[in-house]
């Protein structure tokens, strides 16, 4: 069986292809931030800069927007930069940045702080791998299976390495529009193991690296791009049984207004349309059917997400059940070869 799986999914070492070490991730954007406070953790501490000054980060630093431009007291005085940089004068700085009276995140790498007539952005640059365990770790389940949290990192680097530029001055946000991700999960963890196992390993289609798509239940039956009215790019994916939703579908059920029923339009496309307006867990996912109720449309459906790729809850199912990532990754993604990129060390 191992032999058949390798035919299909091959494990190839590609010398002549690399990737950048690094990835730029806009955090926190979701609570639109008014104020952050930036809070050094690693002990050599960090040093920023701001209108051509740099100087040690020791202690909290409370960030916040005034327009378009940031404010901060700096030696006492008031400055009012356009952009505020803070990085380790020598490896990866460990800090965190809050959002005062709502969250508080630990990240590694480096940020980069501006602000907009909205809110106040923050981008993390970081390693590729360390975006991977954070990805791994924040979109999986509590004791998913080792073997199903490979696939995931794979497919998440496949997704973080050829889906870039998807926002204006960085790369990915930090919610489930590109990549759900939290903080870095603890060195001895499981999403770490995944990741150093599986360090460097992409999806491919045709020779080419894909930004691989998964979602966390489909519906028995994963979707094509086609059937969601989304145009073929990279990989056009393949509609393929999940054996654990089509025994154990994750159902669900929304009432929403005949107004807002006469807005949805099937697809992809329609579906986000009508979430961004009325809330994330109207339309859960592609599959459902809808009839009248008493002034008002019925949604039933089943699965959560776009239903594209690797299926989250059957891919942990397969995996209790014996799978290895290159079965998983083969169910989920036909006719696809990984490849290993050459890439720095982990920690």
């Amino acid at each position: 069986m191992r032999k058949v799986i390798l035919a299909c999914v091959a494990l190839l070492l590609v010398h002549d292809l690399a990737f950048a070490s690094d990835v730029e991730i806009g955090v926190l954007g979701l609570f639109h931030p008014q104020a952050v406070i930036v809070s050094p953790s690693s002990p050599e501490g960090m040093s920023c800069t701001a209108n051509g000054q740099t100087w040690p980060l020791r202690s909290p630093m409370k960030i916040e927007r005034r327009g378009s431009v940031l404010q901060m007291v700096l030696d006492g005085e008031r400055v009012s930069p356009a952009l505020l940089t803070c990085a380790a004068s020598s490896g990866r700085a460990r800090f965190s940045v809050a959002v005062p009276g709502k969250i508080s995140r630990t990240y590694e790498g480096s940020l980069a702080i501006t602000a907009s007539q909205a809110q106040i952005q923050v981008v993390i640059r970081m390693d590729l791998e360390t975006a991977v365990a954070s990805v791994t770790a924040a979109e999986s389940l509590p004791n998913t299976p080792l073997q199903a949290l490979k696939a995931q990192a794979i497919a998440a680097r496949s997704f973080l390495s050829a889906g870039k530029g998807r926002h204006k001055g960085f790369d990915f946000c930090d919610t489930t529009h590109c990549q759900f991700l939290r903080q870095p999960p603890p060195s001895n963890s499981p999403a770490w193991a995944a990741t150093r196992e599986t360090q460097g390993l992409v999806l491919t289609y045709q020779q080419n690296v894909f930004a691989a798509m998964y979602s966390a239940s489909c519906s028995g039956k994963t979707h094509t791009l086609d059937e969601l009215g989304i145009p073929v790019r990279d990989y056009p994916y393949y509609s393929v049984i999940c054996d654990y939703c089509h025994r154990h579908p994750h159902a669900w059920t929304s009432n929403i207004s005949t107004e807002d029923a006469a807005n949805l339009q099937p697809g992809e496309n329609g579906r986000l349309r009508l979430a961004r307006q009325l809330g994330w867990k109207t339309v859960l996912s592609n599959s459902y059917t809808t009839h009248a109720g008493d002034g008002e449309v019925i949604l039933e459906g089943v699965g959560v997400g776009h239903g594209l790729g690797l299926c989250q809850r059957g891919a942990a199912d397969m995996a209790r059940r014996g799978a290895s990532w290159e079965q998983i990754l083969q169910h989920y993604y036909p006719n696809t070869v990984v490849i290993a990129v050459p890439q720095t060390a982990l920690r």
